[in-house]
C-alpha cells in the first residue's frame, strides 16, 4: 500500500525544484525501469505484485518497496497509463573533467539551449545509439530528469552521462576539435571529420548562440536534396543531431 504522502513526494518530482531539493527523478513503466535498475538503486520503488515476482533479483539492495494495486499506481503516476511499476532515482552528477582525459578517439554532444524535453530525450537516445557516453547541457536548458524527457529518452539516461555546465568556459578550455552546424557552414559529406570532437547542436529556433559559435572551430551544414531546390527552412535538432552523429560514426568504421 502507497501513503498519500508518498503520493504527494511523487507528484512533487514533477517540479524541477522539487526534483533539486530532493537531489530525484521518476521513472515508470517496465522497460524504463528495468534498464536503470543494474546502473543504479532506487531511492523508492512502487509495483504490482506480478512485476515483483518477476524482478525480485533487481530489487536486493533496495531498502523501500511498496507492493500497490494497479488502482494505487494511478494514484501516485506522473503518466496517463502507468505500466505496473514507478522508482524514484537518484540523480547523478558529472562533471566535465573527462574531457581533460585521453579523447582521441571521443565524441561528445554539446546542446546549447535546447528547450523542448521531448528534443532532448530524442537526442539523449541519438547519443546512446551511436556509442556517445557524454553530453554537455547549457545552464538554463531543459532538464533531462523532466518525466517527458525521462519517458522518452527510454533508458539512454543508464548509459549516457549528462552534465549541465558553462558552454563557453568548457569549450574555451578543451584542445578537442569543436563542430558546430551552421545555415553557412561546410557541406558535411564533404568534410573531414575526426575521430574525436565535440559536436555543437543549437537552440531549436534560434540555433547555437553567439557566445557559444565563437569557439567552434569547424563549421558544418547538413545540405537537403536536391541541393538548390525549396525546401524547409531548417530540420528539427533532433533530426539534424541523428543525421550529423551517423555520418561522424560512419566515418569511424
Amino acid at each position: 500500500m502507497i501513503s498519500k504522502a508518498r503520493i504527494k513526494w511523487i507528484k512533487s518530482l514533477e517540479l524541477r525544484k522539487y526534483r533539486i531539493e530532493h537531489n530525484a527523478f521518476v521513472a515508470e513503466g517496465p522497460k524504463l525501469v528495468g534498464e536503470l535498475l543494474p546502473y543504479s538503486s532506487p531511492v523508492y520503488v512502487a509495483a504490482t505484485k506480478e512485476w515483483l515476482d518477476r524482478n525480485q533479483h533487481l530489487l536486493a539492495d533496495v531498502k523501500d518497496v511498496d507492493e500497490v494495486s494497479q488502482e494505487e499506481l494511478e494514484r501516485a503516476s506522473l503518466l496517463r497509463t502507468p505500466q505496473c511499476v514507478l522508482a524514484v532515482m537518484p540523480i547523478p552528477h558529472h562533471t566535465a573533467d573527462f574531457l581533460s582525459q585521453d579523447s582521441d578517439h571521443q565524441l561528445v554532444l554539446a546542446l546549447d539551449g535546447i528547450q523542448d524535453p521531448g528534443n532532448l530525450g530524442t537526442i539523449l537516445r541519438i547519443a546512446d545509439w551511436f556509442g556517445i557516453r557524454h553530453v554537455l547541457c547549457s545552464d538554463g536548458m531543459a532538464d533531462v530528469y523532466n518525466p517527458k524527457c525521462v519517458q522518452s529518452c527510454m533508458g539512454a539516461l543508464a548509459r549516457v552521462k549528462v552534465c549541465y555546465c558553462k558552454l563557453s568556459e568548457v569549450l574555451g578550455k578543451t584542445k578537442m576539435p569543436v563542430y558546430g552546424t551552421f545555415l553557412d557552414g561546410k557541406d558535411i559529406y564533404g568534410e573531414e571529420l575526426s575521430p574525436n570532437g565535440i559536436i555543437v547542436m543549437g537552440n531549436e529556433g534560434n540555433g547555437i548562440s553567439k557566445e557559444v559559435a565563437e569557439l567552434v572551430n569547424r563549421r558544418l551544414y547538413v545540405p537537403n536534396y536536391p541541393q538548390g531546390s525549396p525546401t524547409t527552412e531548417s530540420l528539427n535538432v533532433a533530426v539534424a543531431t541523428g543525421i550529423v552523429c551517423a555520418e561522424f560514426t560512419r566515418r569511424l568504421r
